[in-house]
């Protein structure tokens, strides 16, 4: 290995969005906290998320978040450009368009400086494909590396997207396949070759920017991006915020044909085990295989969008999303609420 090469996920315990708080764990922390009221403010911490959304004015809301992890790639500049992609998503996900980012890292005290400029190019390019800048940002010495972003983007008010305005009737989409979790694990125990990592890879880099700029265009009443709860976490967060339940066929979902194979052996991300903690009394199983199951809870990073779109509009949205993300599924509906069970898998 040449002097300035280093396997960052050696140095990290968990890698990328696996290593997020719990989100039955996040809830219980912030359960308490007194939240000030602002009539301007139209998505604050309460809500479940993923950014806040502050209205400027008639025409002009601030939309902000922040996201950062450990190594996910041993490549630095791999790392940058996953751990960037991750971070704007949230904008993206509440229809908004990102404009400004501030870096946020932390790096071990011997990492070679060519490992972090490489690190941070991978983020810059990332940022500048999106059409927004990089400002600034912090960094601290830490044993174990950490990199992310503070993003800020701007969404018309009427225009913005939230994870709780899903409606019966509502068909559900997700923009990407599922299994990024149980491959990436897997890949820090060298079970999963070069040139399937460089597909999970690709996806990871892959902005959820062309599905958004879709959506934007149709009728989505709901949306959020698929992250470290898994798409049953965050289906279930949609439920309860929107106030409905969800139909979900597993076999409509696209799983990545090496994660399901892996996932039938057992091998599992930590994170899929909290996910599974976190929603599983919501969810009605049905006759889903178990391995379905785990990859359906399986922590993402830089995961898919999951929409929830008016019935008229669901087949023009599919066709046009088609051609714009990496792999669009129809993966079930939106059902008035009846008590009980959130999540109905079939």
């Amino acid at each position: 290995m040449a002097e300035n090469q280093v396997k960052l996920t050696k140095l990290a315990k968990c890698a990328g969005c696996g290593a997020k708080v719990g989100a039955g764990t996040l809830a219980r922390l912030l359960e308490g906290i007194q939240v000030h009221q602002d009539p301007n403010l139209l998505v604050g911490f309460d809500r479940s998320d993923d950014a806040s959304v502050y209205k400027l004015s008639e025409e002009l809301a601030l939309v902000q978040t922040v996201d950062f992890f450990p190594p996910i790639a041993d490549d630095p500049y791999l790392f940058g450009q996953i751990a960037a992609a991750n971070a704007l998503s949230d904008v993206y996900a509440m229809g908004g368009e990102p404009k400004l980012c501030l870096n946020i890292m932390a790096v071990p005290k011997d990492m070679p400086p060519q490992a972090v400029h490489d690190l941070l190019r991978g983020g810059y390019e990332k940022v500048y494909e999106a059409g927004a800048l990089i400002t600034g940002g912090h960094s601290i010495l830490d044993d174990e590396p950490k990199y992310g972003l503070a993003v800020t983007g701007f969404v018309h008010p009427e225009n913005m997207l939230t994870n709780s305005g899903a409606r019966p009737g509502d068909v559900l989409f997700l923009t990407k396949p599922l299994g990024l979790g149980v491959l990436t694990t897997a890949a820090k125990a060298e079970l999963a070759g070069p040139e399937v990592m460089a597909r999970v890879y690709g996806l990871m880099t892959t902005l959820n920017k062309s599905a958004r700029d879709v959506m934007v265009k149709y009728r989505v009443h709901a949306c959020t991006d698929v992250t470290g709860f898994g798409l049953l976490g965050h289906s279930l967060e949609m439920a309860q915020g929107s106030g409905v339940e969800l139909e979900m066929d597993a076999g409509a979902v696209d799983f990545l044909p090496e994660a399901a194979e892996l996932a039938r052996m057992g091998i599992l991300p930590e994170g899929m085990y909290r996910n599974r903690a976190f929603a599983e009394d919501s969810v009605d199983p049905g006759k889903t295989e178990l391995w379905r199951q785990d990859l359906l809870y399986d922590p993402q990073t830089s995961g898919g969008l999951l929409l929830a779109a008016d019935p008229g509009d669901a087949e023009a949205l599919f066709q046009k999303l088609k051609a714009a993300v990496p792999s669009v599924q129809r993966i079930g509906r939106v059902r008035e609420y009846r008590g009980g069970k959130r999540i109905f898998l079939k």
